[in-house]
């Protein structure tokens, strides 16, 4: 495969070797629809260099980065947390990055759990709801 040219409004420089994938295979990779793909480039979750005919290219990790960034998603991250979680990882993140981030999204779906016990134990009460809802906010 010949490696394809990239431009920037500056430069013209071969694309690196990994970065090859189309939206659609990402979106196909990951289980989403294209729009999507291009909503988390848009948020900083993956990143794409352009070919010299604007389309977009990702390297082999993207459609992983997605997936895990589903799943932070639902755990509770917003998706500026999840780009900031990323933002360090570098093109091909080793297994050791990757358990990284599984940790912190363990650690982060823990701390929600926890909250949300609270909010129960406060809604099983016998207080008036907008009373609970008080005592939710003044905890934060």
């Amino acid at each position: 495969m010949t490696p394809m040219t990239v431009t920037s409004p500056t430069v013209t420089r071969p694309a690196p070797t990994g970065e090859h994938l189309s939206v659609s295979e990402v979106a196909e990779v990951a289980g989403i629809a294209p729009s999507a793909v291009r909503f988390y480039e848009k948020h900083g979750v993956i990143k794409a260099v352009r070919t010299p005919g604007n389309q977009r290219r990702f390297d082999d990790s993207a459609g992983c980065r997605v997936q895990v960034a589903k799943l932070a998603q639902r755990v509770g991250l917003t998706i500026k947390e999840i780009a900031a979680l990323f933002d360090g990882l570098p093109p091909n993140p080793s297994p050791d990055h990757w358990d990284r981030i599984a940790n912190r999204l363990v650690t982060e779906a823990q701390q929600r759990v926890e909250e949300l016990k609270s909010h129960l134990e406060v809604l099983g009460s016998d207080a008036l709801l907008c009373e609970a809802g008080a005592t939710l906010d003044s905890d934060s």
